[in-house]
């Protein structure tokens, strides 16, 4: 199995169940027939983009920030025109009256590095899970609004 296959798989057993632990992961690869050591999969996980989701107490890895975040990026970047971060939360500048449609886009996607949006007239607070994933959230919008 090459490494783009196993990468799949990976990504496969985290949207099929929550997983907390990277050997739980190894173990799993394993009954699949693939043998990794503990470092290729750390890079493996970093490469994929993984991140640990916090959630009533428990832990477990999501593909939230790396896949989630480009299908509402893109979308987010045709309303925004400027995006500023402070700590875990964002401010999205749009034309008077896009504020709303943008909140609608991250409600419709329910991206689990974002808790929730308060959108006015011209502005959307964007309240991420964490100050990793505003920084990314912030630079694939920027990323987007560059293009």
């Amino acid at each position: 199995m090459n490494k783009s296959e196993r990468h799949e798989l990976i990504k496969q057993m985290i949207r099929e169940e929550k997983i907390s632990r990277q050997v739980d992961i190894q173990e799993n690869l394993e009954k699949a027939g693939v043998s990794v050591t503990q470092t290729t999969l750390s890079r493996d996980l970093r490469e994929i983009g993984l991140v640990k989701i916090y959630e009533n107490g428990h832990s477990y890895y999501s593909l939230a920030i790396k896949e989630e975040q480009e299908k509402f990026s893109k979308l987010l970047a045709q309303y925004a025109y400027k995006v500023e971060r402070a700590s875990f939360v964002l401010v999205l500048h749009s034309d008077l009256g896009e504020a709303a449609l943008m909140a609608n886009i991250i409600d419709a996607e329910k991206p689990s590095s974002i808790l929730g949006t308060i959108a006015g007239a011209d502005t959307l607070l964007v309240i991420c899970r964490n100050e990793e994933a505003a920084k990314q959230v912030e630079d694939e919008i920027n990323q987007f609004l560059a293009e």
